[in-house]
């Protein structure tokens, strides 16, 4: 194959590439603007240590845009001296199926792209996310760079050269890099029957145990189908929503009561199926329901903590367990009891990281529905569904059976989390600015009937490098082990989200078959009146509420 480099100048460089906490997610008319993916690529190249002769993970979750941002990669990659691409068929890579391949195969980094739950197609989102060697999520230190990098660029490289064809397995030369299409399927159900007893889980599924699982047309329908109807013996059209689609069929590919409601409606009011569960657009997040029965994702952390030895891969016990800051303490209770460490990190899988290679912890979560352990560096929805289904297989019950006890063991943790989407910017950082200039003030204070014994911007000191984290959202403990906590999600496009947290624990001798809106009313009003968000935002009434 004949082909050269091209050194394309620009004007100017972009100045608005800064990573998120899951990288660079922009309007997928942001990114087909001229020169616009080709900058952030190039920074990345130029950035990220070892590309040069060595081998790179690239696929993403089939979104609008994911084709030839593949060729892009890969003919740029060339023209930085990578020896090796990695990608698979049809350029269709979960999250947490990259993360396995990026340590597999001992890559310098992997580029995902998505922009996870965000809708898709021309008029939705696409994005753009770097890992690291470890599998996990690109430390800050790295996107900093890559981003200050992306604000000097005065041009970028690029091997002009046909694109490749990822139709089918198969290896491609460009220039003196190889690009292997590779099934991306395969390495990870091979990982996941190295950590659950599938025959266990088979059994279960072959016999009158009906289940419905949402892949919302995003990237988990072909690993879901392989794993559920092929593996393990569930009947044909147990996956729905299966076929990865360019706009997820016009859909929101976030698992959660309001985006996920058609299998909701399947499950919590119907009697057809014992179990159901939806992944999100990347594959790393995970709704799980059972027949009447939604599980909080705090609660399901917690759940698979207490009963983790059931599980092969977990069965000689657990390290330690993490939490993300705004979860619930719901696994704080369990870790006691078991005597393990528990950690408290800020939002961000990459806090994660850096306990499970230091070997501190085995499995974390975070209560935005994404769950992991030590077997890769990201969430993973899949490998969640299928802890369930191994706690299933065991315990022949329900999961309404399984919460029950669970509660009744070690109390429960009433929670939700209010999201306000697509507030104007202004407003919202007015609100939260506002509210943050209050916290000196209010310790001591009354708040729904209770005493505030801590009101504080939570900061993290990571552990293992000794790192400080600061401005991780607005926290008020109150004096009988309740919060709230208010913060500002930076994984929208489209103006801020405010996102309200509210826990309330219930010891096992309390009342604990509550509605949990109902059970944490008090705390809902006192923190609308406190942080003034219907007048502020003009908003009657959340957008999401989990």
């Amino acid at each position: 194959m004949t082909s050269s480099v091209l050194r394309v100048t620009l004007d100017q460089p972009f100045t608005d590439q800064k990573p998120g906490t899951s990288g660079l997610r922009k309007s997928s008319r942001q990114f087909e603007t001229p020169h616009y993916l080709e900058s952030f690529i190039e920074a990345i190249l130029r950035t990220v240590p070892g590309v040069a002769g060595g081998t790179l993970v690239v696929g993403g979750d089939g979104r609008y845009g994911n084709r030839r941002a593949i060729d892009v990669i890969s003919r740029m990659a060339a023209a930085h001296g990578v020896t090796r691409l990695i990608t698979t068929t049809g350029g269709i890579l979960s999250t947490p199926a990259a993360s396995n391949l990026i340590r597999k195969h001992g890559a310098v980094a992997g580029i995902i792209l998505s922009a996870s739950h965000n809708p898709g197609g021309p008029e939705g989102d696409f994005g753009v996310k770097v890992n690291g060697a470890n599998g996990g999520p690109a430390p800050e230190s790295l996107t900093d760079a890559i981003y200050a990098c992306s604000q000097s660029l005065d041009g970028y490289r690029i091997v002009e050269a046909p694109a490749i064809s990822l139709e089918a397995p198969g290896q491609h030369p460009i220039e003196a890099l190889t690009v292997e299409v590779i099934d991306g399927v395969d390495d990870y159900l091979a990982l996941m029957q190295q950590l659950f007893d599938f025959d266990q889980i088979g059994d279960l599924l072959r016999n009158n145990y009906p289940i419905a699982f949402d892949a919302m047309h995003a990237v988990t329908g072909p690993y879901a189908r392989r794993l559920l109807e092929g593996l393990l013996g569930a009947p044909a059209g147990t996956v729905r929503n299966a076929i990865p689609l360019e706009d997820f069929g016009g859909g929101h590919p976030d698992p959660n009561l309001t985006y996920a409601h058609e299998l909701a409606e399947l499950l919590l009011q119907g009697d057809d199926y014992r179990f159901g569960a939806a992944c999100d657009g990347d594959g790393d997040r995970n709704m799980i329901l059972g027949r009447r029965c939604f599980v909080n994702p705090s609660d399901s952390l917690a759940v698979l903590t207490a009963n983790a030895t059931l599980a092969p891969a977990y069965s000689n016990g657990l390290a330690g367990v993490a939490r993300s800051m705004p979860t619930s303490a719901a696994v704080d209770v369990v870790a006691q009891q078991l005597g393990i460490a528990c950690y408290e990190t800020p939002t961000g899988w990459k806090f994660f990281g850096n306990l499970l290679d230091a070997g501190r912890i085995t499995l974390c979560g975070e209560e935005s529905f994404g769950t992991g352990s030590d077997h890769i560096r990201e969430k993973d929805g899949l490998w969640a569904v299928l802890f369930w289904l191994q706690l299933l297989a065991r315990k022949r019950t329900s999961v309404a059976a399984i919460m029950a006890d669970h509660w009744s063991r070690f109390g429960r943790h009433y929670y939700s989390r209010h999201d306000y989407e697509a507030i104007e910017s202004e407003r919202a950082h007015g609100l939260y600015d506002r509210l943050k200039g209050l916290l000196p003030s209010l310790a001591g204070e009354r708040f729904a009937g209770r005493a505030i014994a801590t009101a504080d911007d939570f900061s993290y000191t990571d552990p293992v490098d000794g790192s400080l984290t600061t401005g991780q959202g607005l926290r008020l403990l109150l004096d009988d082990g309740s919060r709230v906590v208010f913060r500002l999600s930076g994984t929208g496009t489209q103006g801020a989200t405010l996102r309200v947290y509210l826990e309330s624990y219930v010891p096992p001798s309390g009342q604990l078959q509550q509605d949990p809106q109902q059970a944490l009313a008090d705390l809902i009003s006192a923190a609308d009146a406190l942080a003034e968000i219907r007048v502020r935002t003009g908003m009657e009434a959340p957008t999401v509420i989990t």
